[in-house]
């Protein structure tokens, strides 16, 4: 696909959210397993099932406009993903391993964040309201789920990560 315009843009980057949503939707049972904590494993147990929300959004998003939903394969999620499944496949004490997926699922949500962002302005630009709107929910569930994994890190993973490293 050519991009000679903003709408062409637009759809470039849905289908690039497209594509890192369906990544990140394969990837998160994964990251479900290799948790330990309670309150991780509910935090990211419930992001999939947003992920898989999101997927249909966007997959909403690109009927509406008539676009594919096929796209080169989103580069950033993979290589973030790719860094995950590094963290999951080293030796690493499991308290130690539940703070760096935290550490890898905000890296994640900044991503999604900095898209959901872009392209809800684009949408708005064209005058897309009703996407816009979507776009802005998605980027607000987006933003919480950061602030849950930061509340998780600051009130107990990063203690018990401490702690793991002290024994």
């Amino acid at each position: 696909m050519k991009i000679k315009s903003l709408r062409d843009l637009y759809i470039h980057v849905l289908q690039d959210l497209y594509s890192a949503e369906k990544q990140l939707a394969r990837a998160l049972p994964r990251m479900v397993r290799a948790a330990t904590n309670e309150d991780l494993v509910a935090a990211l147990e419930e992001h999939h099932g947003q992920t898989e929300e999101h997927v249909e959004r966007l997959e909403r998003l690109l009927e509406a406009l008539g676009s594919p939903k096929r796209a080169e394969k989103c580069e950033g999620m993979e290589g973030l993903i790719a860094e995950c499944e590094r963290l999951i496949e080293q030796d690493i004490a499991k308290e130690v391993l539940d703070a760096a997926l935290i550490g890898i699922a905000q890296k994640i949500e900044h991503y999604e964040i900095a898209s959901y962002g872009t392209v809800r302005t684009f949408a708005e630009i064209l005058g897309e309201d009703e996407a816009a709107k979507t776009l802005q929910a998605t980027l607000d569930e987006e933003i919480e789920t950061d602030e849950r994994f930061t509340e998780l890190a600051e009130d107990t993973v990063n203690a018990e990560a401490e702690t793991a490293d002290s024994e």
